[in-house]
């Protein structure tokens, strides 16, 4: 396969003074404040997914005076990864290359960095430390592949991952520094902020990030909270905004390039309009999940949760389970396909007397069960016309006080699972204490 083929190149404002070839000597640099991108995945070639990592770079690193030379989507395959490399190194004296390094087999941008490198990789101690208090095992009984997450360049260093798995990379050498990040964007972006923009701070001297601030949305589009922004707002030049749509969520940050009072005032100013135009769909102004919001708001009401999942193959306990605080709080969690397996997991009898409230009655049975103070079902999924269907939950609290709704959904695959977690959160998140 050719380069031409393997690559996807999208030229991101170049002072082209002169043409570029992978044969121009890596003695060729461009300014320290130059850098490439490379976007690994073969969905994105594929048409499956869009990039957004290079949005939420350019946009990020923008008001540090960093440029971004060029965008490369490339396959996930290890001629494909080193041609961009090649390339980028000619160019940048920063690479960032997203993706390829969690535990899968198809996940080889880690090795692959390190043969490009000639770097080779350890396990790092605090890495393998921080997967054994996530997964709760000693590392002699961590899977293989999990462990291969822990990897880093011993010329180099990592960077912590606080919502994931997979520690970021920087692999050192004399000409160019590579860095290698998550492809998840909800781990990717908490990285960059927390732990790449510091280090470019030490290693580059970029300036300072500036003021920003981040607000979090769901159940509303991205163009109805531009529109919103644009009919009650007077933008200043200087504001930079990114917004980033993922699962029915939406996050706005807004940035400024310096840090003074003046600069806080004007953001909280834009804060207040949005929080007053917008409150119902605002569910964080600070880095919270919706996970986090939703436990913590459960937590006003019992001290502890049961799950019961009809149909949704658990993923709402996953979302939860892994939620920072959630060991202590959900005590229990049921997944079935049907609610006749529901009946008698939970201790129903074989042949149940019918019930008026079958949700209500799983709920009580799941209380009674775990001593749960509050019990949650989700209802299976019921198709509809046109592709779309409804799904009924409910919520049991310990006072025998009982809220139920359905939520409507869409019902091809690829859709329900993100979406009706999602949903399912936010109607929780909304219900009165």
């Amino acid at each position: 396969m050719n380069f031409s083929t393997q690559l996807l190149i999208t030229l991101l404002l170049i002072p082209i003074l002169a043409p570029w070839t992978l044969s121009a000597p890596a003695s060729i640099q461009e300014p320290r404040n130059h850098y490439t991108i490379i976007v690994t995945g073969g969905e994105i070639l594929a048409g499956a997914y869009a990039d957004a990592h290079t949005h939420f770079l350019t946009r990020t690193l923008s008001p540090l005076g960093l440029q971004c030379t060029a965008s490369l989507a490339v396959d996930d395959n290890p001629d494909a990864i080193r041609n961009a490399l090649q390339f980028a190194v000619a160019t940048s004296r920063i690479v960032i290359v997203t993706g390829g390094l969690g535990p899968t087999p198809n996940d080889i941008t880690r090795e692959t960095l390190s043969e490009f490198t000639q770097i080779p990789l350890r396990e790092h101690p605090a890495a393998l430390a921080a997967l054994e208090k996530r997964f709760g095992l000693p590392r002699d009984q961590l899977r293989t592949n999990l462990r291969r997450q822990t990897l880093v360049p011993i010329r180099g260093h990592h960077l912590n991952n606080s919502s994931g798995t997979a520690v970021g990379l920087v692999f050192d050498t004399p000409e160019t520094c590579i860095i290698a990040l998550p492809g998840p964007p909800r781990e990717l972006q908490p990285m960059v902020r927390d732990e790449l923009l510091p280090l470019l701070h030490k290693k580059f001297g970029v300036r300072s990030p500036g003021s920003s601030m981040t607000l979090r949305f769901v159940g509303v589009g991205q163009s109805s909270i531009d529109q919103t922004i644009h009919d009650h707002l007077t933008l200043p030049p200087d504001l930079v905004i990114t917004s980033l749509f993922q699962g029915s969520r939406v996050d706005f940050t807004f940035s400024l390039p310096t840090d003074t009072d003046s600069d806080r005032d004007r953001l909280n100013q834009l804060r207040k309009v949005l929080s007053d135009q917008l409150e119902a769909s605002l569910y964080a102004q600070d880095s919270s999940s919706l996970e986090q919001v939703t436990l913590a708001k459960l937590r006003t009401r019992g001290t502890s949760l049961s799950v019961v999942e009809i149909g949704n193959r658990g993923r709402l306990t996953a979302a939860l389970a892994n939620t920072p605080g959630a060991e202590d709080f959900l005590i229990g969690s049921f997944s079935t396909t049907t609610i006749s397996q529901a009946a008698r997991l939970l201790g129903s009898p074989s042949k149940p007397t019918p019930s008026p409230n079958p949700a209500k009655s799983l709920a009580l049975s799941a209380a009674r069960l775990t001593g749960s103070d509050l019990a949650l079902v989700v209802g299976p999924v019921e198709p509809g016309p046109d592709g779309l269907g409804a799904m009924q939950i409910g919520l049991a609290s310990h006072n025998n006080q009982w809220v139920a709704s359905r939520i409507p959904l869409r019902t091809t695959p690829e859709v329900t699972d993100p979406d009706a977690v999602t949903q399912i959160l936010d109607w929780l998140r909304r219900q009165p204490q």
